[in-house]
């Protein structure tokens, strides 16, 4: 018996050493390739870390520095960030522009929300949210159209930012003295079931004050 598992015992052991001897090429280059794999992996990482630290450390000192005398040259920079398409950075640079009055032309700054929207990996929210930015951003020049175009995906969806984007609408018509379609909007925030409870109480004072028949 102690012959016969010895027999098999050394019987494995040359099954092992041909295969390895067979296969010497393949299990080298295997090898080879999830070390470069690793390595890769480790080395992407360490990339993006690096990368991320540096627009927060531009990002930062941007907005530290920023005064009226290089007012240009800070909204360069910023969009230039806007471009690298960072998910906490990248909107917070249009903010600061938006904010700080940076760009005047209204063409350019849409093209930036254009950028956060459809090109920069965002969580659904803060996409929702750079949406209405962008509606509200263009309130006063845009039409009925244009301004439903950009938010029907905010009307159409259980987004937390819907109650907004209907209070827009609904604002938007009553200032046009669109009066019938701006009750339309301010009665479906009222009948959502989860709204925002600011906007329903403003748009119930806003259909008992102003709207009633």
């Amino acid at each position: 018996m102690e012959d016969l598992s010895t027999l098999n015992t050394n019987s494995k052991q040359d099954k092992i050493k041909n295969f390895f001897a067979n296969h010497k090429n393949k299990v080298i280059s295997g090898t080879v390739i999830f070390i470069l794999i690793v390595i890769g992996v480790y080395s992407y990482d360490k990339y993006q870390i690096n990368k991320k630290k540096e627009i927060s450390y531009n990002f930062n000192s941007l907005t530290i520095d920023f005064k009226e005398s290089n007012k240009e040259s800070t909204a360069n920079k910023l969009i230039d960030i806007i471009n690298k398409k960072d998910p906490t950075y990248s909107p917070l640079s249009l903010y600061f522009i938006i904010d700080n009055d940076l760009v005047t032309d209204k063409e350019l700054i849409n093209s930036l929300f254009d950028i956060l929207i459809d090109k920069t990996s965002l969580d659904t929210e803060i996409k929702n949210l750079i949406t209405y930015k962008k509606a509200l951003f263009n309130a006063d020049q845009y039409n009925e159209g244009d301004l439903l175009n950009i938010l029907n995906p905010l009307i159409n969806s259980d987004s937390v930012w819907k109650s907004h984007a209907l209070y827009l609408m609904a604002e938007f018509f009553y200032t046009k003295d669109q009066k019938q379609k701006a009750k339309e909007f301010f009665n479906q925030i009222i009948s959502l079931e989860n709204p925002n409870l600011d906007l329903k109480l403003q748009a119930e004072k806003r259909l008992n004050r102003d709207l009633g028949e």
